[in-house]
């Protein structure tokens, strides 16, 4: 039951975004790494580009758990996990940043933008440092905790864009983040079980 519920995970973080490697960049807008983004063309608001500029550091962090959770786990089942949502995010970070280049906006906000809607939704650097030095079983409990809460936060943002977003690709990607994020916090609440 555990492996059939992984591999679900699995698959659900890969929708989060599926085509990355194999379209085709706009000009100039080939992310780092030579992996190939999609373009997201169309007409795009405030709340698309807060919501990229949100979820680069947002991602960021969780690939740097993850990394520690790759080498830290006890159970294969959560550094199996750990390992997908560094991939995937890796990937999602690459084309957000490579869609905000390509229409010419900044990969970071002031450091006030996110006043208005709570501040930015990321972990703690506390937490993170606390996490550094734990390791076996404790480290996963923390880490699976942490990460839930901080998948959650994903799962908000990606509302937000759904709801206030304006350019279809950059709210479908969105939606995706919610579906993928979703099945990672269940897998994550039936590992803590």
């Amino acid at each position: 039951m555990r492996r059939a519920a992984l591999a679900l995970v699995a698959a659900m973080s890969l929708l989060a975004f599926p085509a990355c490697g194999a379209a085709t960049a706009t000009p100039g807008a080939r992310p780092a790494g030579g992996t190939s983004a999609p373009a997201a063309t169309g007409p795009v608001n405030d709340a698309d580009v807060m919501f990229l500029q949100m979820m680069i550091p947002h991602h960021r962090q969780g690939m740097e758990m993850a990394d520690l959770a790759r080498t830290r786990a006890v159970r294969g089942e959560v550094r199996t996990l750990a390992t997908a949502v560094e991939t995937t995010q890796g990937d999602e970070v690459r084309a957000m940043t490579a869609w905000l280049l390509g229409w010419g906006r900044p990969l970071t906000a002031d450091a006030h933008a996110h006043e208005a809607h709570g501040g930015l939704h990321v972990t703690s650097p506390e937490e993170i440092t606390t996490l550094r030095r734990m390791t076996g079983v404790e480290f996963e409990r923390r880490f699976l905790n942490v990460m839930i809460a901080h998948q959650t936060n994903a799962i908000e943002m990606a509302r937000t864009e759904v709801g206030a977003g304006l350019n279809a690709q950059v709210k479908s990607f969105a939606h995706r983040i919610d579906q993928s994020r979703s099945a990672q916090v269940r897998q994550m609440l039936g590992e803590l079980n």
